[in-house]
This record gives C-alpha cells, structure tokens and sequence, in this order.
C-alpha cells in the first residue's frame, strides 16, 4: 500500500507543475444538461429521485434489526441532517477513517442498529443515502481538507491528474481543460459531484458518486477501483473540496 501511493505521488508530481486552473465561473451540473433533463430534475412530483428519497423516508422511520430507529436519535423530521451531505467526506473521528455519506450512514446502522451492513449501490443504501442528501438541498458544499483529511486530498489531487488506462487521460483534460465541449452527444460537464446520488437516464435508475466514477475508469478503458475504496473516497473527496461553494442538488437527474 505504502509503495502504491509513493508510485502515485510520483507520477502526479510532473501533472501538479502544470495544474490547471480551477474552472471560472464554476456551473453546477444540471448547467450541461439539456432542458428538458433540467426541468425533469427540478419538478420534485417528476423527479424519479424522489422515490428514492421517499424510501429513504420510510427506511428512516423504521425499527432496526434491534427495534431502533434513525429517527429516534435524529428525529422524525430529519431537520438535524441538514447540512450533512455538504460536509461528506470527511474524517471522521469515531471511525478513525475518511468516509462518504453513504459509509458513515451504514456506520450508524450497524453500530446502534444491529443490522447487518448494506451492499453499495443496493436499494436501500442508495434510499438513505438520497433521503439525507436531500436535506442539505440548497446548502453549499463546504469539506475540510485540512488535518486528518488532508493526506486523502492530496491523494485525490493526485488521481484527478494522473492519466490512466489505454486511453492515457486523466479526469482534467475532460472536466479543467474541455468542459463546455461535445464528447458523443453529451456537453462536457466541470466534474461537480453536487447532485448525486442521481437518477441516470441511461442506468434507469438512482446511482451513487462512486458508480458514476468508475464508469469514468471504464470509459478511458482502466480498471475500476471498487466502489467505497480509498481511492474513490479520496477522489470523492477532492471533487468535493473543488465544487466548494457550489450548492447541493440531490436527487439529480443527468443522461
């Protein structure tokens, strides 16, 4: 592990000297979508995310596998989970690790639910993890890098720059350096992770962040770290950290 992230430091330290900058003005996503995707993500009563957050909901307010419930501690309402999702990642302390919304979620489950962990990308994760965002809807997203999570965002610097797979592109000469342009038939977004979970037209379905990373490993024809890895955490982390500012939209819809 220790030589893998020394390798990694390595190759990013030539793709650091020449850094692009940050994208001006910074556009959330749904800017790159076409309209009607756009108005199909702002109408909550068409949104298919919705039903997600809905489930979510209901998952909330049900007993555990010990007669527990989320709501019991956070309350029915959820007020208390406003502004969470805009600060995930994050280190967190009681688990002594960098986790995402969904990872700290199932944490909680586990430890004061006695339930067994849910699977990433499984129905009810995706639910949870859509129902809290959602309460943070509106908010902008502010991360720590600093401290504890700094090493994490560093590493997630490192793989937003390095190129991989058989294509040899790395995530800024899509997202720095050719946002706006057409790749197929879709414009290139700025690579701001503020509305998902997301509904995916082409999955049919909602999708977490790390599906949509790996489908962009897949895409430049790389292997795939697995969803809820450290790498993915850590990207996740630094896409976070460079969308600061911007607000969370979750559910999103993309294409």
């Amino acid at each position: 592990m220790r030589a893998a992230a020394l390798l990694l430091a390595a190759f990013a330290a030539a793709a650091f000297a020449q850094e692009a900058k940050r994208p001006s003005p910074l556009k959330p996503g749904p800017e790159f979508q076409s309209p009607d995707v756009r108005a199909l993500q702002a109408d909550d009563f068409a949104n298919p995310g919705m039903l997600w957050v809905a489930r979510g909901g209901e998952l909330w307010r049900a007993p555990g596998a010990n007669g527990k419930r989320c709501a019991d501690c956070h309350g029915v309402d959820a007020v208390s989970m406003k502004g969470v999702s805009a600060r995930h990642p994050r280190h967190d302390p009681s688990l002594g690790r960098l986790t995402d919304l969904s990872g700290r979620i199932d944490a909680c489950r586990t430890r004061y639910q006695g339930g067994p962990a849910l699977a990433r990308e499984s129905p009810d994760a995706l639910a949870l993890e859509a129902f809290v965002a959602h309460q943070s809807r509106g908010l902008p997203v502010k991360v720590s890098t600093e401290g504890p999570a700094r090493a994490a965002f560093e590493r997630g610097r490192a793989l937003y720059f390095t190129r991989v797979g058989q294509l040899n592109l790395a995530c800024t000469h899509c997202h720095d350096e050719r946002w706006g342009r057409t790749l197929l038939a879709e414009s290139i977004s700025q690579g701001h992770a503020t509305g998902w979970p997301a509904y995916r037209l082409e999955w049919q379905s909602l999708g977490s962040l790390h599906r949509r990373l790996r489908a962009c490993f897949f895409g430049v024809r790389a292997q795939q770290p697995a969803a809820g890895s450290e790498d993915l955490l850590a990207l996740e982390l630094y896409l976070a950290g460079r969308a600061g500012g911007l607000a969370v939209e979750v559910p999103g819809v993309r294409r």
